[in-house]
């Protein structure tokens, strides 16, 4: 992982709007799924934080065919207390802002942590698209995000669910850093 940061605004605006435009061919067609059977996991980070998985979306099998797992983070700004259970109700509108991105397969949403951070967990087909969007995202989130929270690692060559379930995969696909904020330790 190297430096990070947003797309030029008007690149990002760009993808973004392509994303929202591409968004409401794949619902009308019923290929955003919204599975249950994580919702209500913990996953547990290498800093020593958890998380609950409150909301599951995939597009069709939520497989990718070229791989790379996406992990997100930010911290709300101005959200506390009961606002955030407000927050992780309404961000269902969020999904505009990401299913139509290329490469998109699933997305596991996580509830804010003992920091009030909010992470996502991608499945994402290829690397540099996956990084593409989290530089576009990067735009949508400071808009409502402390400053400085937005952060995100690809993990190339790795299932989401296959770092989850056996984090130690990790120490193949990415630099060694142990107590990594996005490093899955313990989850599902």
């Amino acid at each position: 992982m190297g430096e990070q940061g947003p797309l030029a605004r008007v690149q990002a605006w760009r993808a973004v709007a392509a994303c929202f435009l591409t968004t409401f061919p794949l619902l009308a067609r019923h290929r955003v799924r919204l599975p249950k059977e994580r919702v209500g996991n913990r996953l547990g980070f290498a800093d020593g934080t958890s998380a609950r998985v409150y909301r599951e979306t995939r597009l069709g099998s939520g497989l990718a065919k070229s791989p790379c797992t996406l992990v997100v983070t930010f911290r709300l700004r101005l959200v506390r207390g009961p606002a955030h259970a407000l927050f992780r109700a309404e961000s269902l509108l969020n999904t505009p802002l990401f299913v139509g991105f290329p490469g998109f397969a699933s997305k596991l949403w996580l509830a804010d942590d003992e920091r009030d951070r909010y992470r996502g967990v991608y499945e994402w087909n290829d690397p540099r698209l996956a990084e593409r969007y989290a530089r576009s995202l990067w735009r949508v989130l400071a808009l409502v995000s402390v400053p400085g929270s937005i952060g995100y690692a690809v993990v190339p060559g790795l299932r989401r669910d296959d770092m989850i379930a056996d984090p130690e995969l990790v120490e193949r696909h990415a630099p060694h850093d142990p107590a990594a904020w996005w490093r899955i330790r313990a989850g599902m």
